[in-house]
């Protein structure tokens, strides 16, 4: 069988997490995985800027045999996500497949509220999309959505300074605003792939009343239905249990950082993409 991993794309490390949650409930499947390290963080970049790159990327992964990719980065997902399924994917070749992370956890939030309030955390550029908001109402009409943008969170832990004392003020402070006025808010979406590296102190400054919900599970569990509904699909993804991983950046640093995302030491390339 020809080599036809599952893409998986993020601007940087945080899709790690999302891979890790794959790879273990899809252990048989190959997947490359493409951290787009040097144009990275796409959170505060334009729509335009954000599609292009994002395109590149998927091309880079189409090139490598990929016949599904999964935009595993919330910021993709809510800029260039639609416009490359309705727009590009025709063009290239219209039965490949791109998906995002943001429906498959707009489809289950509304399972976890008792109250019908929740919360995102994402950052700028999520947030200002309204993708959350928008999909959520699509799935449960009567959910009352309360967005933050949380733009330091990132680059903390991009910097491996998420756990120092010094990320506390910024964790406190994103959480305090969301919650103010929004006192019934009893779950919480961490609408962005980096952010379960800050689970632990997020919760700390939660009340325990309050459900956290990272995404790496919840995309796994839906790519696999997604896989059962789509045998087309399915037959032309190669299964050798086979992980790659690739970088846009320097690949020393890649493999230093993303053992911290992904759990298990990573050995990477360097691509050129764009």
């Amino acid at each position: 069988m020809q080599s036809a991993p599952i893409g998986i794309f993020d601007s940087g490390y945080g899709g790690l997490t999302v891979l890790k949650e794959i790879s273990r409930v899809l252990p048989e499947y190959d997947y490359i995985y493409l951290g787009d390290n040097a144009r990275n963080p796409y959170g505060t970049r334009s729509f335009e800027a954000v599609y292009q790159f994002t395109l590149e990327c998927v091309n880079q992964l189409f090139s490598m045999g990929c016949q599904l990719v999964i935009l595993a980065c919330n910021t993709a997902s809510a800029k260039a996500l639609r416009t490359i399924q309705q727009k590009d994917l025709p063009g290239i070749d219209p039965n490949r497949r791109v998906l995002g992370v943001i429906r498959p956890t707009a489809e289950v939030v509304g399972l976890y509220s008792v109250t019908r309030h929740v919360g995102v955390l994402g950052t700028p550029g999520t947030i200002k999309s309204e993708s959350y908001v928008l999909e959520i109402a699509r799935f449960f009409p009567d959910l009352h959505v309360y967005q933050q943008a949380c733009p330091m969170w990132v680059p903390l832990i991009e910097n491996n300074e998420h756990l120092s004392p010094g990320a506390d003020y910024f964790v406190k402070k994103y959480l305090d605003d969301l919650l103010s006025g929004n006192d019934k808010i009893d779950t919480v979406i961490l609408g962005c792939t980096h952010y379960p590296l800050l689970i632990e102190k997020i919760q700390q400054y939660l009340s325990p009343s309050i459900r956290v919900i990272s995404q790496g599970a919840i995309v796994a569990e839906s790519l696999k239905d997604y896989l059962q509904r789509h045998p087309e699909i399915d037959e032309k993804c190669s299964k050798f249990s086979k992980v790659r991983f690739l970088t846009t950046d320097s690949a020393e640093l890649f493999n230093g950082n993303a053992s911290v995302f992904f759990g298990k030491e990573v050995f990477s390339e360097i691509v050129v993409v764009g």
